[in-house]
């Protein structure tokens, strides 16, 4: 068939995403989101985001279309992410998706947003070499996955955090020092003005009895906030700079040093990363540092695209499409623990 025209939907937390695709070229990006809403909470609150959802829904929706330059009636299928992500935030989303798959007569998919952040690189990188090893980094998920197809059924976890994800020890961080919510992009700016190796934080998971791809950050969040505190105690000021440098880098060092390990060990020419946390730039930098001198082509979407969006579901549901995947029923449920290997529901 001709390059579907597929338009995603994508509520699993703060942000209400539409996106539209023609096979793997993006038309529209349209993102409204809550965040600042929930900043004086110091955290997503699952009421006011499913709120926030519904205000921008209709209208987000329209803007993608006149982006797009397109009509509704002219898509040729919808998709929706199912899961993970929060109840109530979800609900909105599928509910939505739902509503214009019967009334335009378009068949309806139900995919997995982590599986979405592995399809949006698609739309800016071009066609995936497969299989793909591919590391996700979100405030919810640190995972790394063997991936034989985008769009396949096929996804094979290899490790994943087993406590804290990236994105959220970034949030308690960030909260330590006293910066804004969301933590990750204020800690990046601010490490830029620190020195990493300023102060040594531990490497979780990273001894030789230790499962070679999982993570840890609940040890490394405890390890930061004892020395900011002995150094409170001793009345002596904090280097917030250098603490968020040494900080960052003990993160980025285990999530690349084992993603790496993972390509080379799954004989893939290629490290693809995704997630909201994709967009640090000292993950991107370390990442690019370590591809390069493992012989690994580095895949990673702009920041944009890497933070929650409408576009990379839109990107799955397409290639589902392509790969002449069985749509989803209208009775499709929101799954907000979703496994990250279930592709499609």
């Amino acid at each position: 068939m001709d390059e579907p025209l597929v338009i995603g939907f994508e509520t699993s937390c703060d942000e209400t995403g539409i996106g539209i695709v023609r096979g793997a070229t993006l038309l529209a990006d349209a993102v409204a989101s809550s965040v600042e809403e929930h900043a004086r909470f110091g955290g997503v609150v699952p009421e006011v985001a499913s709120r926030a959802h519904l205000e921008a829904m209709v209208a987000t929706i329209r803007r993608a279309l006149s982006t797009a330059g397109v009509s509704a009636a002219d898509l040729d299928a919808v998709a929706v992410t199912a899961g993970p992500g929060l109840a109530g935030a979800l609900m909105v989303g599928v509910a939505a998706a739902k509503a214009y798959a019967l009334a335009l007569g378009k068949p309806l998919f139900g995919v997995n947003h982590l599986s979405s952040h592995v399809a949006v690189d698609l739309l800016e990188n071009g066609p995936l070499d497969e299989p793909a090893v591919a590391l996700l980094v979100s405030g919810g998920h640190s995972s790394v996955l063997f991936v034989p197809r985008v769009g396949g059924q096929e996804i094979v976890e290899l490790g994943a955090t087993v406590d804290d994800a990236a994105g959220e020890a970034y949030d308690k961080i960030a909260r330590l020092l006293g910066l804004p919510f969301p933590g990750g992009p204020h800690i990046d700016r601010l490490a830029v003005e620190g020195d990493p190796a300023a102060i040594t934080f531990p490497r979780s998971m990273t001894g030789k009895a230790d499962p070679p791809y999982a993570f840890s950050f609940s040890g490394l969040k405890t390890a930061v906030a004892r020395w900011v505190e002995r150094r409170e105690r001793a009345g002596e000021p904090v280097p917030r700079a250098d603490v968020a440098a040494s900080f960052q880098e003990a993160v980025v060092d285990v999530l690349t040093a084992k993603a790496v390990a993972a390509a080379r060990e799954m004989g893939v020419g290629h490290l693809l990363i995704g997630g909201g946390v994709a967009a640090n730039s000292r993950l991107r930098a370390l990442a690019a540092e370590r591809c390069a001198a493992a012989g690994l082509r580095l895949r990673v979407p702009r920041p944009g695209l890497c933070t929650d969006n409408g576009a990379m579901v839109a990107a799955l549901g397409a290639q589902l499409v392509i790969a002449g995947a069985a749509p989803s029923t209208l009775a499709i449920p929101a799954d907000p623990g979703m496994r990250v290997t279930e592709v499609l529901v």
